[in-house]
């Protein structure tokens, strides 16, 4: 991984789940304890509720009610922020991600997580890792009606925020994100080589990676 400028990065924008948060949580109830939920709920097999289930998850991502608890307990007639606080100890800091955030607080940073998680997803993550305090601000894309794939959610950040694309580092997992953020104009973006702990490294493709936030301290 190339070591980042750091001189030329005034403000730092990090996402949440998959990028600072182990993405296993997230992975493990959408495609593993909400099917076998849904199942039991309509009592249905589990093959069945997959199949159900697919299309659906298909059909909204990349748009805001993926990303939506109110969206999904509506559509599947489930409590869903009830059902994750019943696997929520599996909420995991990603390694060194703690130490990152005091290191960018030290050098005088400013600092935003951005995340497409519901503000509900949001507040229930930060009861389990705590990681609120080093942060500027906490914002969700629900509070500007847009999620992070569309550039409206950049401009909404640029209002709410103001920050100099050209001199900000953004983290984030999702390889569609971070062209989104590219297309707007953030100077230094870095992919993130292994989001699920349980899962092994991906293909960032174009993207530059962080292998290990012990690196990325390393200059700042």
């Amino acid at each position: 991984m190339p070591q980042l400028p750091w001189p030329e990065i005034d403000t730092v924008l990090l996402d949440m789940d998959g990028t600072l948060l182990d993405l296993h949580f997230d992975n493990h109830f959408w495609m593993e304890y909400l099917p076998q939920r849904y199942a039991e709920h309509h009592g249905i097999s589990r093959e069945l509720a997959d199949a159900e289930l697919l299309p659906l998850f298909r059909d909204n991502a990349g748009q805001l009610n993926w990303y939506c608890t109110d969206f999904w307990s509506r559509e599947l007639a489930l409590p869903i922020r009830d059902l994750k606080r019943e696997v929520a100890h599996l909420i995991a800091l990603r390694p060194g991600s703690d130490l990152f955030l005091a290191a960018l607080r030290r050098a005088g940073k400013r600092v935003a997580l951005i995340t497409n998680a519901h503000r509900d997803s949001l507040s229930l993550k930060m009861e389990r890792v705590q990681l609120a305090p080093w942060f500027d601000r906490l914002i969700s894309s629900h509070d500007y009606g847009f999620p992070k794939e569309d550039q409206q959610f950049w401009d909404a950040l640029q209002q709410d925020f103001g920050f100099d694309p050209a001199r900000s580092l953004f983290i984030d997992d999702s390889l569609p994100i971070l062209r989104s953020a590219r297309q707007y104009g953030i100077g230094h973006l870095l992919a993130v080589r292994e989001p699920d702990s349980r899962k092994g490294p991906k293909n960032t493709e174009e993207f530059a990676a962080v292998d290990s936030y012990h690196t990325l301290v390393e200059g700042l």
